[in-house]
């Protein structure tokens, strides 16, 4: 008797942790989406500010519920792994593979077909949906988020 209720309130935790991260998401002007990650991550070189490339890190997810395969647009430089003299994905982005399952928190678009950006912290200050104060965690086997894999701030006074 004691298993089934064990892993209802393991269930109950990973469920409220989950509604945890949707308000915080909300709060922060941001859409959340919670899916799977259908094809690993891939590099995509960027633009340039101040010398340094803003490279990108692209993933498509399959939302739960939703029909329709998303691309997450990942900001490398918010990575704590990110060196502007490396092109690749920095760590800890490069840990994400395919089938893992992702937390996301940004701006969605529509331009190419569904997306979600902006999934790092918000350095402008207030956040409003174009520019929510987002976030991208990895979903463990055990229904626990990870903690924010976009938290660097290294780059924030060039935004």
């Amino acid at each position: 008797m004691r298993r089934p209720i064990l892993v209802l309130a393991m269930l109950l935790a990973t469920a409220t942790a989950l509604a945890d991260d949707a308000a915080t998401c909300a709060a922060g002007s941001g859409t959340y989406l919670t899916g799977v990650v259908v094809d690993p991550p891939r590099f995509a070189h960027g633009s340039f500010r101040r010398g340094i490339e803003l490279s990108h890190t692209h993933l498509r997810v399959r939302p739960d519920g939703r029909g329709q395969v998303y691309d997450v647009a990942i900001d490398n430089v918010f990575a704590s792994g990110y060196d502007p003299a490396k092109a690749t994905i920095p760590a800890p982005i490069d840990s994400i593979q395919k089938n893992d399952r992702v937390a996301v928190c940004g701006a969605t678009y529509t331009t190419g077909g569904p997306g979600i950006h902006w999934v790092h912290p918000n350095c402008r200050g207030k956040s409003d949906p174009a520019h929510p104060n987002g976030f991208l965690k990895r979903i463990g086997p055990d229904g626990k988020a990870s903690g924010n894999l976009e938290s660097s701030t290294n780059y924030c006074s060039w935004f």
